[in-house]
């Protein structure tokens, strides 16, 4: 069915839905999903639905200081998100594992064949973000920003059924490619749209996705923007999935990350390899 819908109108009209300031509409909006989903608001920074102006900055609201400490030493590798591990393992020859029997290409998820190479034989990690989670999106390691690429896409649901069903979803949808340089070398995170995810911002960018016109993008940071482990890169306005990649050889994840397995921004969920780091070919 999912392959019928108008998806990018539904999500437009949601986009617009959700940023309706009435004062009736907007806390009756937040307080039914609150009550329908469960949502644990004793980490949220402000708890009253009356506070915030419209549901998305209820969706988009911050953490109360403290809440989630980052691990205590540097070696280790924060979870960018609250979030279930959706599937984990090591990219071989340039493809990743979607789902029990589906695998992509890195290459097109990444959309530059020559940046899919560096993360060759690397780790990775695939968040999914459920309506209830906390949606904005931290740094896993200290990294310098190189390149950001948006990618124009359809927009499949990203929950589980719909992830073992659609082949190659998550280099099919909408989504953000956001490369940095790290103490040990390339990190990747992909941003990956999804049915009513209204838009995609970055903290350097602002909204990138949806694009207007709806073409893709691709821009160079030759000076970087630096950003520190466990600081803010972005946010989903409704939820979405994160996939993170490391360079191969420098970052090791637990293997409690199991999929299913529920993970909290700033937690450990791996730990960076010692060893000499090579220059790494940056995509152009």
């Amino acid at each position: 069915m999912q392959y019928l819908l108008p998806q990018h109108t539904i999500s437009r009209i949601v986009h617009r839905a959700t940023r309706i300031r009435a004062h009736w509409f907007k806390n009756a909006l937040i307080r039914g999903f609150i009550r329908a989903f469960r949502v644990d608001m004793r980490d949220a920074a402000e708890s009253r639905p009356e506070a915030f102006e419209h549901f998305n900055a209820f969706f988009t609201r911050a953490l109360a200081p403290g809440c989630r400490p980052l691990p205590n030493t540097p070696d280790e590798i924060a979870s960018p998100v609250d979030g279930t591990v959706s599937m984990t393992g090591t990219i071989t020859g340039e493809t990743l594992v979607q789902a029990k029997d589906r695998w992509y290409r890195m290459a097109d998820l990444l959309g530059d064949d020559r940046m899919a190479v560096e993360f060759d034989g690397g780790a990775f990690a695939t968040l999914y973000l459920a309506p209830y989670d906390y949606h904005r999106i931290h740094m896993p390691l200290d990294g310098r920003l190189t390149h950001m690429r948006y990618i124009p896409g359809r927009l499949f649901s990203v929950n589980a059924a719909t992830v073992r069903s659609v082949p190659r979803l998550f280099a099919r949808n909408e989504r953000v490619v956001c490369r940095f340089e790290t103490a040990v070398g390339a990190m990747v995170m992909v941003l990956v749209g999804a049915l009513n995810v209204g838009s995609i911002e970055t903290v350097w960018a602002g909204e990138v996705a949806p694009g207007r016109p709806r073409r893709g993008r691709a821009e160079t940071y030759p000076q970087g923007q630096a950003l520190l482990r466990g600081e803010e890169m972005g946010r989903f306005n409704m939820g979405s999935t994160v996939i993170v990649a490391f360079a191969p050889g420098h970052a090791g994840l637990d293997g409690g990350l199991l999929p299913g397995s529920r993970v909290r921004m700033g937690t450990a969920m791996g730990r960076l390899v010692p060893g000499p780091v090579q220059s790494s070919s940056e995509p152009t």
